[in-house]
Parts: C-alpha cells; sequence; structure tokens
C-alpha cells in the first residue's frame, strides 16, 4: 500500500478514535459547464481566486463574503431571508457573469451564499464523510472531539478544504459580533446545518441526530484556524513513515513474488508449509538408506539408554548361539566405546538377513545375528 497523508491520517482516526473511514480520493466522473454560470456547478468549473490563507477560493463566495463582511452588524444575517423577486434577479445577472452584488441587499446576498451551498453537484463536505464527522463530535471528552474533527477536515480533497476554511473564517468574524447581530455560532451552525450536512434520510432528522450536525458545524466556526490543519504529531509519524528505509524494499519484494507467482506459474516456487510427516515414514525400512541431515539431532543417534547396556567380546571368542544374553556380565566404562557394535540399527544398519552383523534393539538388550566382520567405534 502506498503511503499518502490520508491513510496516515485514517489510521490516527482508528487508533486514537475508533473511526474508520473510506479513501475519497477515487477518481470520479467530472461534470463540464461551460460559460459563467455560477449555482449548481461543480467548484472546479467556477472561477477561482487565490487567497494566500486559504487557497483557492470561488469568486462569488469570495466578493459576497468581503460584501456581508462590511455590513455584519446587520441584526439577524442569514437568519432572515431576503426577497424572492430580488434573489431571481440577482442569480440571473450572476449566471452571465454580471456584477451585481455592490447594490444588492445584506439579507439578499446571505440567502445567495446559503442557495450556491446547497445547490452544488457534490456537497462541500461529502456524505461518505457524514457518519465519521457525527461519530467524532459524540465523543466524551471535548479534546477528542476536537481532534477527531480536525482530522477528518484534512481528508477533504483540497478544493473542498479551501472553500469551506474560508466559508468558516468568514462566519467566525460574523459571530465576533453577535452582540449587533444577535448570531453567534450556534445560531450559524444552525442556519447552514441544512445546506452542508443535509440528513439523507428521515433517521438522521431524529432531534439527537441534528443537533450533532449542528454541534459539528459549530466546532469549525468556533475553530477555524485548526480546519484542514494536520497536527504535528501526525506530521512526524507521517514523515517517519514515508522515509523509512526497509518500506520501499519489502514493498518491492512482495511484488516481485506475487508477480512471479501470477505471471510465470512454471517457476517452481517452495512451499513454506512442510508436509505432516507419519510415525511410519520415520522409520526407514531395511532396503532403503538413511538420508544424512545438515543438522544432526539427536534423534539421528540411538537412544541413550543403548550405551548403558554392552558385550565385551574378544576377537577370538566363539559366539554363543542362544540370542537371549540377558546374563553376561558388564565390562568396565571405559572399553565400551571400543566394544560395542552398532549395526543394522534403522539409522546404522549394513545389511539384512543372516549375513548381517550384531544388531543393537531395544533398551539395554542386545541381539546377535551370524557374525562376519567386528564394527568398532
Amino acid at each position: 500500500m502506498k503511503i499518502t497523508d490520508s491513510s496516515v491520517i485514517r489510521f490516527h482516526l482508528k487508533i486514537l478514535h475508533g473511526i474508520s473511514v473510506k479513501n475519497l480520493e477515487k477518481k470520479k466522473k467530472s461534470l463540464l459547464f461551460g460559460g459563467s454560470k455560477v449555482f449548481g456547478v461543480p467548484l472546479e468549473n467556477l472561477a477561482r481566486k487565490y487567497i494566500p490563507e486559504f487557497g483557492l477560493v470561488p469568486c462569488f463566495l469570495v466578493d459576497a463574503c468581503s460584501f456581508l463582511l462590511e455590513r455584519a452588524g446587520t441584526v439577524g444575517l442569514f437568519r432572515k431571508s431576503g426577497s424572492l423577486p430580488r434573489i431571481k434577479t440577482l442569480r440571473a445577472k450572476l449566471n452571465s457573469g454580471e456584477g451585481c452584488l455592490s447594490t444588492a441587499l445584506p439579507y439578499d446576498v446571505s440567502t445567495l451564499i446559503k442557495q450556491f451551498c446547497r445547490e452544488l453537484p457534490e456537497p462541500l463536505l461529502p456524505p461518505e464523510l457524514h457518519a465519521a464527522l457525527l461519530k467524532g463530535r459524540a465523543l466524551s471528552s471535548p479534546q477528542d472531539n476536537t481532534s477527531a474533527l480536525q482530522l477528518l477536515s484534512c481528508l477533504l480533497p483540497a478544493r473542498n478544504s479551501s472553500c469551506l476554511h474560508y466559508l468558516f473564517d468568514f462566519l467566525s468574524k460574523v459571530s465576533e459580533r453577535c452582540s449587533e447581530n444577535l448570531m453567534n455560532c450556534s445560531n450559524l451552525a444552525t442556519v447552514f446545518a441544512p445546506c452542508l450536512l443535509p440528513p439523507p434520510n428521515k433517521t438522521e432528522m431524529s432531534e439527537g441526530r441534528l443537533k450533532l450536525r449542528v454541534l459539528v458545524l459549530h466546532t469549525f466556526i468556533e475553530s477555524p484556524h485548526l480546519f484542514g490543519v494536520i497536527p504535528k504529531a501526525v506530521m512526524d509519524s507521517m514523515e517517519f513513515l514515508i522515509n523509512f528505509p526497509l518500506q520501499d524494499a519489502r514493498r518491492g519484494h512482495r511484488k516481485t513474488q506475487s508477480l512471479r507467482e501470477k505471471t510465470a506459474p512454471w517457476i517452481p516456487v517452495r512451499s513454506k508449509v512442510k508436509p505432516a510427516v507419519s510415525e511410519q515414514s520415520k522409520e526407514s525400512t531395511p532396503g532403503e538408506k538413511p538420508t544424512l541431515r545438515r543438522s544432526i539431532g539427536m534423534e539421528t543417534f540411538p537412544n541413550i539408554l543403548l550405551f548403558r547396556s554392552y558385550q565385551r567380546f574378544k576377537p577370538d571368542a566363539a559366539l554363543p548361539d542362544s540370542h537371549s544374553l540377558d546374563g553376561i556380565e558388564a565390562c568396565p566404562q571405559e572399553t565400551l566405546k571400543r566394544d560395542l557394535r552398532f549395526v543394522n540399527f534403522s539409522r546404522f544398519a549394513r545389511g539384512h538377513g543372516s549375513e548381517s552383523s550384531p544388531v543393537v534393539t531395544g533398551v539395554g538388550k542386545l541381539q546377535l545375528t551370524p557374525w562376519r566382520k567386528r564394527v568398532s567405534i
């Protein structure tokens, strides 16, 4: 997976706040609109102006907010609606590219701003983020609320983020004059909730869910300086993950291996799963030669108890006829290696049948077959 800003932010949201967010960077088909139309047009087709602190912002929004900022003391601004006939005339002039805001009334312009936000083909706050925004605002701690909403605002596309940042900063300045216009942060959030966070169905129109939507906008209007700003802790972790030296090497190794498995099935791939070995397969048959291991473990050698049973034979002594040697006396310890014979053991077999040498089997037992050759260790 390619490490990007959004992936690191989504990781922090999941770990710190338990909020899962899908990737919003999928390419969508852009809608093409010609002319100078303002309302109902995607942001990328609008004439935009670069504002150093915010980025590219639609020209209509900049002109309308600048006009209202000089009249921010108007009582009930954004709460009171303008005249519908005047608003219809202003819309027609704006869609034809004619500048007409300088002679308009504050209530008409404020109504035009709400219609502009409401009629965008793609909402400024994508519907995919609505559930995460409400969950972040519903967290118990106020500090967690602000942190979660700040991280979620960083996931917005650049054009949406610039436009919203400019709008929230403007509304914050309007709320500073609430003693004159009677529009504080809560009142402004209530007015703009249907425009920026409209409920998708009747279930989301309950009183509790609507209140959460207002609180989300209240946080952004109250703290516009945090909107779209990645916290320093996330920036540090992002820089570490992107510059991690082994990341590219590991990712490249996995890609090479998966490419080999998919595109070159004739190339043998060594399986990491070892097949189970049955007990019967562990015992070698008389005709098979035992395999040699690179790492010789204790299973390569006979049972350690076998070394405690031994028989001292003299070179010229005749072998007994019986196969049972339970009564033979033990010899001193120092002659053990010289006198033990290991033949026809499962890992030291030298022959089969009646022509074999002495065989050590069992625990403490020594069985004999006709003598051919003395084998000493």
